[in-house]
C-alpha cells in the first residue's frame, strides 16, 4: 500500500504552483507571456478565417453576381419603361396644350366657324412649301378656305381630298398676301420664298416703318380675312432713290413645330381675277 505522503506533497505543490500562477498574474507579470502566447493563435485564427472567406465567396459569388445581374438588367427594363411613359405624357402634355390654345383662339373669334385638323405630313419639296392635314371634304374642308392656329396665320387649303387637305404656307415662293401694317395703317403685300423667309413688299418710302410694326391680312382680293395676324417687321430695307422700301416679316408661327391647326369654314374666297383688266 502506497504511503499517502506523496500524494499530499503533490498537492501542496500544484495548490502553491497555482496559487503562484495567479500572483503573477495579478501583478501583470505573465501579460508579456500571455500575449506571445496569443500571437500565433491569432495569426492563425486571422489565416483559417480568411481562406474561409475566401472559399466561400469563391462558391456563392456565381451565383451573387447571376442575382445582381438579373437586378441590374430588371432595373434597367423598368428605368426604360418609365422614360417612355415620359416621352408619351410630354407628348400628351404638348397635343394637349395645343388644342387648348386653339379651343381659346376659337373663342374669342366667335365670328368664324372652324374645324380642327391635325398635321399629318408635309411636302419633302425644298421649293414649295405644303402641309397635309387629316380633315377633307367630308369634314366641310373647301379649296381655299384659310388656315390658321392661335399664333397667326398658316396659309390656305389647296387641294382636298374626302378626309385629307394640303394646305400651301405663307412661306411658299407663290405665295402673294395682302397685308396692312396695324398702327401705320397702310397697305401692302407679303410674299414667300425658296428660303421661307416672308418679305414685305409695295410699302411707300414716305411711311416710317420701323422693326416691330404687326402686319395683319387686310382682307383686299378676297383671298383671306381681314385683321388675322401674321407676324411682326423685323429689318427694313429703304434706298432714297426707290419709291418702295421693303421688310423682313418673322412669322408668329413655328411652321417647323406645326401639330394642329384650324380651318375657317366659314370664309369663302372671291376670285376678282376676272374683274381685272387684262385678264
Amino acid at each position: 500500500m502506497k504511503s499517502p505522503v506523496p500524494r499530499f506533497w503533490q498537492t501542496v505543490v500544484v495548490v502553491l504552483i497555482v496559487v503562484g500562477l495567479m500572483l503573477l498574474a495579478i501583478s501583470g507579470y505573465l501579460g508579456p507571456v500571455l500575449r506571445a502566447a496569443q500571437t500565433p493563435l491569432v495569426a492563425a485564427q486571422r489565416w483559417i478565417s480568411s481562406r474561409y472567406l475566401a472559399i466561400y465567396e469563391l462558391i456563392t459569388s456565381p451565383t451573387d453576381m447571376a442575382t445582381l445581374r438579373e437586378q441590374n438588367q430588371s432595373l434597367q427594363n423598368q428605368v426604360s419603361q418609365l422614360q417612355t411613359e415620359v416621352i408619351e405624357l410630354e407628348q400628351r402634355l404638348g397635343e394637349a396644350q395645343v388644342l387648348y390654345a386653339l379651343l381659346d383662339f376659337a373663342r374669342e373669334q366667335p365670328q368664324n366657324t372652324y374645324v380642327a385638323a391635325a398635321v399629318i405630313g408635309r411636302d419633302p419639296n425644298p421649293f414649295m412649301r405644303y402641309i397635309f392635314i387629316d380633315r377633307g371634304s367630308d369634314s366641310g374642308v373647301l379649296a381655299g378656305m384659310p388656315v390658321v392656329t392661335a399664333q397667326g396665320l398658316i396659309g390656305r387649303v389647296d387641294a382636298v381630298t374626302a378626309q385629307a387637305s394640303r394646305v400651301v404656307l405663307i412661306t411658299d415662293p407663290a405665295s402673294i398676301i395682302n397685308v396692312t401694317l396695324q398702327s401705320l395703317k397702310t397697305d401692302a403685300q407679303l410674299v414667300g420664298s425658296l428660303t421661307g423667309e416672308l418679305t414685305l413688299e409695295m410699302v411707300p418710302s414716305d411711311v416710317k416703318l420701323q422693326p416691330g410694326e404687326l402686319v395683319l391680312t387686310s382682307g383686299l382680293g378676297g383671298d383671306y380675312p381681314a385683321d388675322v395676324l401674321i407676324g411682326q417687321v423685323v429689318s427694313v430695307r429703304k434706298l432714297e432713290t426707290d419709291l418702295f422700301q421693303t421688310a423682313t416679316v418673322q412669322s408668329a408661327v413655328d411652321f417647323n413645330n406645326l401639330q394642329a391647326v384650324l380651318v375657317i369654314t366659314n370664309f369663302r374666297p372671291v376670285d376678282i381675277a376676272p374683274l381685272i383688266p387684262g385678264n
